[in-house]
């Protein structure tokens, strides 16, 4: 029986590598260049995984980061904000916690976008709803990361506080 499960478990795992779903493979191309700078074609191959898997939700989030970056800002609300609905409207929490993640991730990557042009209270709000939908998946790096890049990086919860702190002083 041991062997028996072994064997099964081999099978199943190598099946599902050599058969990816729809647009995976796609969207790993375009995270290898959004990782290298390379946004237009990153953009590319997120809208060839997009064409495959409409909603497949690395995609949304891959090209909606890479248009923040090309500066394609009415572009990337949008894109973030189709996301966002579409993991609300489909999202079950408690079988899917790494959608919890993306779905937090988008409200903070929005957020971003608001804050970088100007819309501050509106980033806020949207800073707020990515603690409250998983606070751990937009707290920051861990203790390894801080150690070899930042020691005291920027986070959605500095943020935060700096808009809050920033709203009580007088105008």
């Amino acid at each position: 029986m041991v062997i028996a499960t072994f064997v099964a478990f081999t099978a199943w795992i190598f099946i599902e590598y050599l058969n990816p779903p729809p647009g995976d493979y796609e969207t790993r191309s375009g995270d290898i260049k959004l990782s290298s700078g390379e946004f237009e074609a990153a953009i590319s191959d997120f809208e060839a995984a997009l064409a495959v898997s409409p909603n497949h939700r690395g995609a949304l989030m891959g090209r909606s980061i890479a248009l923040l970056q090309l500066g394609h800002t009415a572009e990337a609300e949008d894109s973030f904000t189709h996301l966002i609905r579409f993991m609300e409207q489909t999202l079950v929490p408690e079988e899917d916690p790494t959608g919890v993640g993306v779905l937090a991730s988008a409200y903070a990557n929005r957020g971003i976008l608001k804050d970088r042009s100007g819309r501050h209270a509106e980033a806020l709000e949207d800073y707020k709803q990515s603690l409250r939908v998983d606070y751990g998946a937009v707290e920051g790096p861990g203790l390894v990361d801080k150690i070899l890049y930042d020691p005291n990086p920027s986070t959605v919860v500095k943020r935060a506080q700096y808009l809050i702190d920033q709203f009580k002083l007088p105008e």
